[in-house]
């Protein structure tokens, strides 16, 4: 990079105010991109859904019916399919 040679502080001042907004505009474009990846890892609409269903489900006293059947149903599952 070369060295500029100013004849004024006008000169200056405007590179520096020029300076300035680029750094402001990187800096917004990084705050969009990390926006965008947020978006792309957070789950969907439906994956929410899902989740906001599975917690109705599994409170009350069905929640604890189920939370106490199903890894019977599951052990059962896995014997049988092995045999024993």
């Amino acid at each position: 990079m070369e060295n500029k040679k100013y004849s004024s502080y006008a000169e200056i001042e405007r590179d520096l105010e020029i300076l300035k907004v680029e750094k402001e505009i990187y800096y917004q474009k990084i705050l969009l991109s990390i926006d965008r990846t947020k978006e792309s890892i957070l789950p969907s609409k439906s994956a929410t859904f899902i989740g906001n269903l599975y917690q109705k489900v599994f409170s009350g006293m069905y929640g604890t019916i189920l939370k106490m059947i199903i890894p019977y149903v599951f052990n059962w599952y896995l014997n049988r399919k092995r045999g024993n």
